[in-house]
């Protein structure tokens, strides 16, 4: 068993905590040292039966284990692995896997990457490092999901689609096949996306279209 800690110690980050411990059910694959955290009032608590160790500050105290970082918002995500890897360079990464996910063996995953219960992931995907999928989503053949995509729950990607860094797409919205969206973009709950989205904006509705775009 190796070493885990989760970063982020919100509703998401118990979430993760429970996708590991079904792991273990399932074959012992972590031991669940706690939580790491950047919020003060509370360190040195205890939540669901985990202590949280420290901050960001901290990361280097812990070499030896594995770290996934249980923050939904992709650019957040992306800033805290950067702060990580700045205060150790050798920091090591996990992957966490519901055991309840259907993938085939025809899938790649990158490193520090999260899949939370009773999504479907079928063939010929590439999904990054550091992303998010969680509950109950789909993602369809040749896919790709760039690193730190976020996908909120019951989100629906279709074939040969192309999710771009750090993307953050809404709960229950949905994606028809072929169509790609752009760097750091965010897709609204339940949009449909019928077209290309650009990178840098925010799109809402079914079908989706852009209302503001930023840097």
């Amino acid at each position: 068993m190796k070493d885990l800690i989760i970063f982020g110690a919100s509703g998401f980050g118990r979430e993760v905590a429970w996708a590991a411990e079904r792991q273990n059910k399932v074959a012992p694959t972590w031991n669940i040292l706690g939580f790491m955290d950047d919020a003060d009032d509370i360190q040195g608590t205890e939540i669901n039966g985990y202590k949280v160790l420290g901050n960001t500050a901290d990361v280097v105290n812990y070499r030896d284990a594995c770290f996934v970082v249980a923050v939904g918002a992709s650019r957040t995500r992306e800033k805290i692995v950067s702060n990580m890897k700045t205060v150790n360079p050798f920091i090591k990464f996990g992957t966490v896997i519901d055991p309840s996910v259907e993938m085939s063996d025809l899938v790649t995953i990158g490193e520090g990457t999260i899949i939370c219960a009773h999504t479907i992931i079928t063939v010929n995907i590439e999904i990054g490092s550091h992303v998010i999928i969680n509950l109950d989503c789909t993602i369809g053949h040749d896919a790709i999901l760039r690193d730190f995509v976020t996908l909120y729950p019951s989100v629906n990607v279709s074939g040969i689609t192309n999710i771009g860094h750090a993307v953050e797409l809404g709960t229950g919205m949905q994606i028809i096949q072929g169509k790609n969206v752009g760097d750091y973009s965010i897709v609204g709950a339940g949009a449909i996306v019928v077209k290309d989205i650009p990178a840098k904006c925010t799109a809402v509705g079914s079908p989706a279209k852009p209302i503001k775009f930023f840097e």
